[in-house]
């Protein structure tokens, strides 16, 4: 299987767990902060990090989730970055961003991933755990300089990595 197909069934588990919470939830996530979503995130990626540290988890869900909670996340920050905080959207609104921002997260990692010539596949999980975790301090750091930056990518660049990175654990954990 080659990593566009790999991606794609990837991503649309992703989805499908979106989608569904969404009916659960409604978009509720609205009100949130980026800031708060890069949050949400932390807490994810630390979880991970922390089972892989201990070998085991005490609560019944193992790292899976937790990888597809920081693709969902991730894509809210995107859409929350580019709408800002707000009132609830339509469902159905809202899965077209989703899908507005995995396109462009999907055609992103097919860039890099001709560039890297496909050196994540020679990567730790526990890696790419730790890439996330420094996403997300860079992230952090960007948002308490008010998102400016004098050399670097933005959040939105960081959020669309950990979407990446994300799956790319996803692919190596499911194949």
């Amino acid at each position: 299987m080659n990593t566009r197909q790999q991606f794609a069934e990837t991503t649309a588990v992703c989805r499908d767990i979106f989608e569904k919470k969404l009916f659960d939830y409604g978009t509720s996530w609205r009100i949130m902060r980026p800031e708060s979503i890069t949050d949400q995130i932390y807490i994810k990626a630390m979880r991970i990090r922390s089972i892989q540290e201990k070998g085991e988890a005490k609560v019944n869900e193992g790292v899976e989730p937790e990888f597809i909670g920081i693709v969902n996340y991730s894509i809210i920050g995107l859409i929350q970055l580019h709408l800002g905080p707000g009132t609830a959207i339509p469902a159905d609104e809202a899965l077209a961003l989703y899908d507005e921002w995995m396109d462009k997260a999907t055609s992103l990692m097919l860039n890099k991933n001709h560039d890297y010539d496909e050196a994540w596949r020679h990567m730790r999980v526990s890696s790419i755990t730790d890439i996330i975790l420094q996403k997300l301090l860079r992230t952090r750091e960007i948002e308490d300089h008010k998102g400016v930056t004098k050399i670097s990518e933005g959040v939105d660049a960081n959020y669309m990595d950990m979407i990446n990175y994300a799956v790319f654990a996803l692919i190596h954990l499911r194949y």
